[in-house]
């Protein structure tokens, strides 16, 4: 459903406010660099979880235990193939991975909370 003429303006207001407040955030939301699931992994993640889903029922009809157990593990498998995050184009490709100063900077101040609460802190200070 398309935005009002009013809710386009608020938004257009609150985005303003947000790059004039905090640019850094307001870049950081921006940024929609995140890595996207192929849609061949979801449709075989897909695929996997619906026989993992009919080897549990063959499992239950069959009152055979391992017959299920199988299929559970056959059933978590497609989920975690369809939702896992995408790490490379083919085989033998390396996963994309950061490296350089801003990398190492960002591995080396700690655990996330700490990161929030300087960057609260330093939100009113001006950036060189």
């Amino acid at each position: 459903m398309p935005l009002s003429d009013h809710e386009q303006r608020v938004l257009e207001q609150l985005e303003r406010q947000l790059n004039d407040d905090d640019p850094r955030l307001a870049t950081r939301l921006a940024d929609t660099g995140g890595s996207a699931i192929p849609v061949r992994r979801v449709v075989l993640g897909a695929v996997l979880a619906v026989a993992g889903l009919a080897v549990v029922l063959t499992g239950v009809s069959t009152q055979l235990v391992l017959v299920g157990v199988l299929g559970t593990a056959l059933l978590g498998a497609g989920i975690l193939v369809a939702t896992l995050p995408h790490r490379g184009e083919g085989p033998g490709t390396r996963p994309a991975t950061s490296s350089g100063p801003r990398a190492q900077r960002s591995r080396s101040r700690g655990s996330i909370m700490a990161r929030l609460e300087r960057d609260w802190d330093e939100r009113g200070r001006p950036r060189p």
